[in-house]
């Protein structure tokens, strides 16, 4: 087993930038993938600034973001007729530096990460199924990882092993069999639409996202030529539809013109629905002996900061600065910093979202609606930007010193 291999569990987009990171510091670096192929399943994702700030860190330009994504704006929040509570405004300098997002189509940014990952010599295996993970220590036993592909049973030796196989992670069962998803409460539709579909709808493109009892829906541009919408709302866990289009346009049929427009502009094929689930009590630490858990894995928060991506990215980035070249031997100090660095950080963002979720999403209907709207309309933009600073603005860590 050479001490610099390291085995990252999970082809999404946790475990393509870590891998990215870990590449770059010299590891020699494997990506075990379950699905038979890496690539990436879902809709749109906003990217804020702190994730673009890791892409860079990876070593993946600013420019080159901008030709897979698309620079917008968040605006704030509307109800569900569309009138304002909460407005961003894109005059204000820091306002409109904290707002500033990116637009992804998710496999557009996977793609980016992929190329990434080939580019620094990441070995990519898919099919392969992750049974077992053991922890190893620093400076002793490796970790090993046990998986299954259809040519059998294997078990590979690594220096180190990271968990990046989301919120149902193999790797964190194995290490941390007490920790589990629980489920928000929450299903959520998606859908991918052209770019034509905002025609004559008033919307231009930058993130808006609408507030209702029990529910959000969401809309912004991802690309030149598409355009993303979710719709959040409170459902039992496993809800069957028979018909989920027709469920989606008879849930927000009261809602706004242009919210009512966009699901009917929808087709069946290009819709999709998942139940929403999070880690309100993740791990006790996210490193053990010689495994590293980010990603979902280590901090599944709610959508509703808009970070899962970010952080992720800032995990992998973070990563691949602690563990670098200087660290031969000092494994454990690399791995122990980057959970005092990280949990704390995550389990704020994590804590965060609960609460815009409680006063967002998840707030009942009735008296509580006009209560709400009628306090976040008094919120001035000097206070938004003390409240977003603490997530966008992020920087990566200085590698650590030598002992």
């Amino acid at each position: 087993m050479r001490e610099r291999t390291a085995v990252v569990v999970g082809g999404g987009l946790a475990g393509l930038a870590s891998a990215v990171g870990l590449a770059r510091s010299g590891w020699h670096t494997r990506i075990l993938e379950r699905r038979p192929a890496t690539g990436e399943v879902g809709a749109g994702l906003a990217l804020p600034r702190n994730g673009v700030a890791a892409l860079n860190t990876l070593g993946i330009e600013e420019e080159v973001v901008d030709q897979a994504g698309l620079r917008t704006l968040a605006t704030g929040f509307v109800d569900t007729l569309g009138r304002r509570i909460l407005t961003l405004p894109d005059t204000d300098p820091r306002v409109r530096r904290a707002t500033t997002i990116w637009g992804f189509h998710r496999q557009a940014l996977h793609a980016l990460l992929h190329r990434a990952a080939l580019r620094e010599g990441v070995e990519l295996v898919d099919g392969a199924r992750v049974t077992h993970v053991s922890a190893g220590r620093p400076g002793g036993e490796p970790a090993v990882v046990r998986w299954q592909r259809d040519d059998g049973e294997h078990e590979t030796e690594a220096g180190l092993v990271v968990g990046a196989d989301g919120m149902w992670s193999a790797v964190r069962g194995s290490l941390h069999p007490g920790v589990s998803p629980r489920y928000s409460g929450s299903t959520s539709w998606r859908a991918l639409l052209p770019v034509s579909a905002l025609e004559g709808t008033g919307l231009d493109g930058r993130l808006v996202e609408y507030w209702g009892p029990g529910a959000e829906f969401g809309v912004m541009r991802v690309s030149a030529d598409q355009v993303y919408w979710y719709g959040y709302v409170r459902q039992p866990e496993r809800t069957v539809f028979d018909d989920e289009l027709a469920t989606a346009r008879a849930y927000f049929a009261d809602w706004a013109p242009e919210v009512v427009a966009l699901i009917s502009a929808t087709t069946p094929d290009q819709l999709m629905r998942h139940d929403v689930h999070h880690l309100p009590d993740g791990p006790e630490r996210y490193d053990r002996g010689r495994v590293v858990l980010v990603g979902d894995a280590a901090h599944g928060a709610l959508p509703t900061m808009g970070q899962g991506a970010a952080t992720a990215m800032e995990d992998g980035a973070t990563l691949g600065r602690l563990a670098g070249p200087a660290h031969e031997g000092d494994l454990g100090r690399a791995l122990a910093e980057f959970d005092a660095l990280r949990r704390p950080r995550c389990q704020a963002i994590a804590k965060q979202a609960r609460s815009i979720a409680r006063v967002g999403a998840d707030l009942g209907g009735g008296w509580r609606q006009g209560l709400r709207n009628a306090a976040f309309r008094l919120i001035p933009a000097s206070r938004l930007v003390v409240m977003a600073r603490g997530a966008v603005e992020w920087t990566p860590p200085e590698p650590l010193a030598p002992a």
